[in-house]
């Protein structure tokens, strides 16, 4: 049992919404990766011409195969003569968003982006949400705390690249770890946001 365990209990219990500190970043780092991608949606004509055209190459004809799209299929899209079901076109958003990681990854663009030429990047943390929990049972109160993070984006990334939640669960200790006496309770979060 750790720390946060020991002081903070079975924090859900009557109700409170929140998640692990390292599962909030890696939610944060998919919205950033969301927000800089294809606009439009698979479901329009534009949004499934954009990703197919992100798709025509070796490794993107590899995402939509590990998609379960077949090659045979690829090519009758390609040609008109069908058109992606729904469950197909979710396999092709899934692939591209899969190939758009690994691109940024890749090319360290994320990692630029999030380091900042040394500044690093703002972060801001909200406590877990007490809301629906029992005035009884609330913890002491929280506030959302803004603090600066640098030096941890490197690993960060290749943690969040990989889908390693534990490290990235390492990593948010080591975040939290600069604030005061009462760092234990950002341990669970009901959410993180980055200035990126």
């Amino acid at each position: 049992m750790n720390q946060a365990e020991r002081e903070w209990g079975a924090w859900q219990k009557h109700g409170a919404q929140g998640m692990r500190g390292g599962d909030a970043l890696a939610r944060e780092m998919d919205r950033i990766l969301h927000s800089h991608g294809i606009a439009s949606p698979v479901t329009s004509k534009r949004g499934l011409s954009a990703r197919l055209r992100y798709l025509d190459s070796a490794a993107g004809r590899e995402a939509l195969r590990e998609a379960g799209v077949k090659p045979r299929t690829l090519r009758d899209w390609r040609a008109g003569r069908t058109t992606p079901s729904r469950a197909s076109r979710e396999k092709i958003d899934a692939a591209y968003w899969s190939r758009r990681r690994e691109n940024l990854m890749r090319s360290g663009a994320m990692k630029r982006h999030l380091n900042n030429d040394g500044r690093g990047t703002r972060m801001e943390i909200y406590p877990v949400d007490q809301s629906d929990v029992p005035e009884k049972y609330r913890r002491p109160t929280v506030q959302s705390r803004t603090i600066q993070v640098r030096y941890v984006w490197d690993d960060a990334v290749d943690a969040w690249g990989a889908g390693n939640g534990d490290i990235l669960g390492e990593i948010w200790d080591d975040i939290i770890a600069d604030l005061d006496s009462d760092w234990v309770a950002y341990a669970y979060v009901s959410g993180v946001g980055l200035s990126a």
